[in-house]
């Protein structure tokens, strides 16, 4: 069964079509990091001085996201105490008790966005190299097209260990595939998903219900979203938008150093 939602029904299209609806945020950072050294949750970690939440959450204000709903888990207290000024009046917490995926991290998030109505980011908290500007065409593009989700993508020369981006004959999206679910064909693909996402809120809100856990690990995916979207006849746009630089993921140590050290030259470029 999937996840149990109650929704209101999705926005009409010309409601989708204006520019001015609202923007939320919901960022992923609920994980310990299992390979990373010492016991803090992973979004603790510093790069360039900074939590690499931190990095996320101003990326998200930058394109004037509010509210900004932070999903927390293991050792939550540490990622709150990092957003406990009065500053910080545009963020709200969501508590993922059990990680049992992507789709059950959002709809974790789902009371802290329960009277929200407009088009929300779905980030990973552990990509600090995420860029404004990025978010600004990925945004721009879902409004401009009336898409119930729009999703930011890369091409890289190493695609290992990424979602990849099938798309039709014609070009146009067909479906995210895990490495692991994915066919030698598909494997090729140098086009992945690093995680940025655009929704129209209640249509995130109202496939997630449809989820399915997956067979191998019995968690529940995000990345089947897009699938359940365009089944019920919903359009799915892809902007390829995101630096190849700024898909470097952060799982180990040595990452952590490569990431601090890309991050710490861009901000000494724009000084």
């Amino acid at each position: 069964m999937g996840i149990v939602l109650r929704v209101e029904k999705s926005s009409n299209n010309s409601a989708r079509d204006s520019v001015a609806r609202p923007l939320a945020a919901i960022i992923l950072a609920a994980g310990k990091g299992t390979r990373m050294p010492g016991d803090m949750p992973k979004v603790v970690y510093r790069v360039a001085d900074r939590a690499m939440v931190e990095w996320v959450v101003d990326a998200a204000r930058s394109v004037h996201a509010n509210p900004i709903v932070l999903v927390v888990g293991y050792k939550q207290e540490q990622v709150r105490a990092l957003f406990a000024t009065p500053d910080d009046g545009d963020i709200r917490f969501a508590v993922q008790a059990e990680q049992l995926g992507t789709a059950h991290a959002v709809h974790s998030a789902v009371p802290a966005l329960d009277s929200f109505d407009g088009d929300v980011l779905v980030l990973c908290g552990d990509g600090p190299l995420i860029r404004a500007e990025t978010l600004q065409k990925l945004i721009s593009r879902h409004r401009s097209t009336g898409a119930s989700m729009t999703l930011a993508t890369s091409t890289i020369d190493d695609p290992t260990g990424y979602g990849r981006i099938v798309r039709d004959a014609s070009g146009r999206f067909r479906a995210i595939v895990e490495q692991k679910n994915a066919t030698a064909e598909q494997l090729a693909i140098r086009e992945v998903n690093p995680s940025y996402y655009c929704f129209v809120w209640r249509d995130l809100a109202r496939a997630l219900g449809e989820v399915q856990p997956n067979p191998r690990s019995s968690e529940y995916y995000i990345t089947d979203v897009p699938e359940i979207l365009q089944a019920r006849g919903q359009r799915v746009e892809v902007i390829e938008a995101v630096p190849t630089e700024d898909v470097l993921s952060i799982n180990t140590e040595a990452q952590l150093r490569e990431v601090d050290q890309v991050l710490s030259a861009r901000l000494e470029a724009c000084r």
